[in-house]
């Protein structure tokens, strides 16, 4: 099923999330939606709370920059009820988008690196070091859990210059190659 995504300034977006149970139902069906879902949008992430669930889970397929850094190649993962328990100190700029705020790309510094600990979808535990691009799409991901969106990340002078922008996604001023919902 491909679920619609939704957009910026509906109240799932800003909500905590709560974890995800071993006994959800039909959890391994909703993961391959969601992944489903971010391949017909053309993402490379999507998480819970864009599809309208406030759980702790999202999906990444960082294979797309498999040229870049071979690492990625089939870097294609679920997570479940993560926790990013450590990031470096040392931080880079990088041109971000996000599906529930179509057409929107802003330079958003975060860490190189992080180190975290996430279920797998056979609940499965696993604690691992990302960095470079799949540092960036996890802790990207990782905000929408914490009800924050990458323009939460920008300094409040350029996030007052998007200020209109933002309040014409509520209002369904945008544009999108992909089915979404506002509420």
């Amino acid at each position: 099923m491909i679920y619609p995504i939704v957009i910026y300034g509906a109240q799932v977006l800003r909500e905590q999330c709560k974890e995800v149970p071993a006994d959800y139902p039909e959890l391994k069906k909703l993961i391959e939606d969601m992944f489903a879902t971010m391949y017909e949008a053309e993402g490379v992430g999507l998480a819970a709370p864009q599809i309208g669930k406030a759980l702790k889970l999202f999906v990444v397929d960082c294979s797309p920059w498999a040229e870049d850094d071979p690492r990625l190649e089939g870097f294609r993962k679920a997570f479940i009820n993560p926790d990013i328990y450590e990031r470096a100190e040392e931080e880079e700029l990088f041109n971000e988008g996000c599906l529930s705020l179509p057409g929107l790309h802003e330079d958003v510094s975060r860490p190189v690196a992080i180190r975290m600990r996430w279920l797998d979808e056979n609940f499965e535990e696993h604690d691992e070091a990302f960095d470079g691009y799949a540092a960036r799409v996890i802790q990207h991901e990782y905000d929408h859990l914490e009800g924050k969106v990458f323009t939460d990340r920008l300094a409040p002078l350029r996030r007052n210059l998007l200020r209109s922008k933002l309040l014409g996604f509520g209002k369904g001023k945008f544009r999108a190659h992909y089915r979404t919902r506002q509420k």
